[in-house]
């Protein structure tokens, strides 16, 4: 529990500016998610059927979850965290347990999600499975020379000042394994200097570290970004869907792709468990699950919940059913040293 604790004044520590959200009142709803998990193009079908109020809050990263609720003072009710954020949620006692059986639709989940470890622990269910995906890489095909395979397309030199990276302790993972290293959740000190080492002699081949989606968008839109880690579907559909006269191409290099997924919590002591409980049953519907797939590109947890709202053709682009897709990644994982992780990155992002 000490461990826990240094993990989160670190992620408090290292948070940007927070901003202030208004205590919440019966009937509201307020939900710290990420981008277009929580869009007009669903959440007002919510909100009538309903009659709850959705005001969201939007984070850049996973370690910016427990820096918000540390510091938020009981503001949220619904939060929405990736798969290897879910054991600190519950271990540091931001969240309250899941009654699965006022949640509709359950039995549709992926019970390779729903009953996954990090899910279910000590007797108890404590996130409902929301929406799940990969990372990739994304290159501009008229800027990139021939066809990459690999992470190394991340570190070459031809390209300096127009590589970028999401701003997460991920991008050690993605050093890793382009260093040959197996055992990525679970560094040895030695690899995670190697790791740190070469980070740092990345660092001037950097553009930008990206936060969110649409910063990464704007910054290959903008042609200041070449080549990236980026949300599989999501960024190549907005930047190419722009017609800026190029095309952005994905990619699965040799050394994998990561896996993710994403997953509704209620935080502790929420005065509105109606309506997190109305949201969350919602997310699991149709228009739910077809809505923000939609919305983000991302794939559904529910096929039971999409059987009648994507054709077939649709269906295997979103990889529903496709289970074997998700053992071909590597899904993400919570570091056994969590906080040496993050002083890692940390240092990185703090190296000239």
């Amino acid at each position: 529990m000490n461990r826990m604790k240094t993990v989160i004044a670190t992620l408090v520590a290292t948070a940007s500016i927070l901003p202030q959200v208004a205590t919440a009142y019966a009937g509201d709803l307020n939900i710290l998610t990420w981008e277009g998990y929580a869009a007009d193009t669903f959440i007002p079908k919510f909100e009538k059927a309903s009659g709850c109020k959705v005001t969201a809050s939007y984070v850049g990263s996973n370690d910016d979850f427990a820096a918000k609720l540390a510091a938020g003072g009981g503001v949220y009710d619904i939060i929405t965290p990736s798969l290897d954020t879910v054991p600190m949620m519950q271990k540091a006692g931001f969240v309250d347990p899941i009654d699965t059986s006022k949640v509709e639709g359950y039995n549709g989940v992926y019970p390779e999600f729903s009953k996954a470890s990090a899910v279910t622990a000590e007797g108890e269910t404590w996130a409902v499975p929301l929406i799940w995906g990969s990372v990739s890489l994304i290159y501009r095909a008229d800027k990139v020379a021939g066809t990459p395979d690999s992470i190394s397309v991340l570190f070459d030199s031809k390209y300096k000042g127009k590589i970028s990276l999401w701003d997460d302790k991920s991008a050690l993972y993605w050093t890793a394994r382009y260093l040959g290293y197996n055992d990525i959740y679970d560094l040895t000190d030695e690899q995670l200097e190697a790791v740190k080492a070469k980070l740092i002699e990345q660092k001037p081949l950097i553009r930008k570290y990206w936060a969110s989606a649409g910063e990464l968008t704007e910054l290959m839109a903008n042609e200041e970004v070449y080549v990236s880690n980026a949300w599989t579907g999501l960024t190549s559909k907005d930047v190419n869907g722009l017609n800026k006269g190029f095309k952005v191409v994905e990619f699965t290099p040799k050394e994998k792709s990561e896996g993710w997924m994403d997953s509704m919590m209620i935080a502790k002591g929420s005065a509105n468990t109606e309506c997190a409980y109305k949201f969350i049953s919602f997310m699991q519907s149709p228009e739910g699950q077809c809505g923000i797939a939609q919305s983000t590109g991302y794939f559904p947890v529910n096929p039971e919940a999409v059987s009648s709202c994507m054709d077939e053709t649709l269906k295997k682009e979103r990889q529903v059913g496709n289970i074997g897709f998700v053992k071909s990644l590597v899904m993400w994982e919570q570091p056994k040293r969590l906080d040496k992780y993050l002083e890692v990155w940390n240092a990185v992002k703090a190296a000239p």
